[in-house]
């Protein structure tokens, strides 16, 4: 099932964004968003105002995560869109956020989750024995600044991996990776949603593999998979698995994400990308994400910048050609993120190849 809400565009005309349906039957996500992951993770008001922003534009999708630091200033721009105007409540938004590598333990899920949505008393005392001990102060301290919401749309696991509590940082030190242990996570992560405390519930940077083995222990099936999608990262076959049971993909770094420690300047300089978008005269930005929405995946696009913006809301009403969809296809393939951070010899992967099962 698909619906649609009415957003200013460009024009004087309205366009129509499309919202798919989850299998947790919840709020429809809309099928644009905006992400807010900036590099290195900082809050800024220039993330406010631009948040703020977007919704007066008419986004409806944000994409926020503990460890990107953008939590409290997207609380802070909801709020505002509210007292403004822009909106009539919270419930208008489809928000997510995602539970970092150090909260990746079973007893830890909740108060992670609590932590994210509303400031309370225990996360206020981690903060001030962080001051106090010094190495402790850079790690809750920003977990207090949350979204003073009740509730998210939907909570990812970000990695499916675990590192020793108490550290929210990237890189992490390579001594605290530890192996997931995804049933007790992930029945803490059913726990929040049959609280109410998110609407959905899903996981990020999954590969088939791993996707197989939380399907087999799951009583609530993940809603979402979260992972690069662009055109030199097409994910056919993650994608065709997740069609088969029902898990909705989520494309992040669809322009590559270029200048991020994640990301590459491989799509941007892409000739073939180029070329099509000179003949249809449109942007790459706006290939690159009109070529993900035709795939039926939701596409996060991160630009504060006010033009960006609108562009990449205006792709919804024309589409790729055949001969562009082929030479897209075409497009010989390189994974951007790799993931290394989570790889160590030590650790749960020992490789690139053992993160992302062979997928690469």
């Amino acid at each position: 099932m698909v619906a649609v809400f009415a957003c200013p565009s460009t024009t004087t005309t309205m366009v129509t964004i499309p919202e798919v349906m989850l299998s947790s039957g919840a709020k429809p996500m809309p099928l644009i968003g905006m992400g807010t992951a900036v590099y290195p993770f900082a809050a800024s008001e220039t993330m406010r105002a631009a948040i703020l922003r977007a919704i007066e534009l008419g986004y409806r999708h944000f994409d926020t995560a503990a460890i990107y630091r953008s939590e409290e200033p997207l609380g802070e721009a909801i709020a505002e869109a509210v007292r403004s105007g822009a909106i009539e409540s919270r419930d208008e938004l489809f928000i997510t956020s995602k539970l970092w590598c150090s909260d990746a333990h079973g007893h830890l899920v909740l108060p992670a989750l609590q932590r994210t949505l509303r400031y309370h008393p225990q996360a206020a005392m981690f903060s001030s024995l962080r001051v106090v001990s010094g190495l402790m102060a850079t790690v809750y301290c920003f977990s207090c600044r949350n979204l003073q919401l009740d509730y998210l749309d939907l909570y990812l696991i970000h990695w499916p991996v675990s590192t020793k509590p108490g550290r929210y940082e990237v890189p992490m030190p390579k001594e605290d990776l530890l192996p997931i242990d995804m049933r007790s996570v992930w029945k803490a992560m059913e726990e929040c949603q049959r609280l109410g405390l998110t609407r959905s519930i899903g996981v990020s940077n999954f590969s088939t593999k791993k996707l197989e083995t939380l399907l087999s222990i799951a009583n609530i099936p993940p809603a979402v998979n979260q992972v690069e999608v662009n055109p030199l990262w097409q994910q056919q076959k993650l994608r065709e698995f997740c069609v088969a049971k029902g898990i909705q993909v989520c494309a992040y770094s669809p322009m590559g994400a270029k200048g991020t420690m994640w990301g590459q300047d491989w799509v941007m300089n892409c000739d073939v990308l180029k070329d099509i978008a000179a003949a249809k005269g449109k942007t790459l930005a706006q290939i690159c994400l009109r070529w993900v929405h035709e795939q039926g995946d939701c596409v996060l696009a991160k630009s504060f910048n006010e033009k960006r913006m609108l562009e990449n809301l205006d792709m919804l009403d024309w589409a790729l050609n055949e001969d562009e969809k082929r030479n897209i296809s075409e497009i010989p393939q390189r994974k951007g993120c790799l993931g290394l951070e989570f790889v160590s010899d030590d650790g749960p992967y020992n490789s690139a190849e053992e993160l992302w099962d062979g997928e690469i």
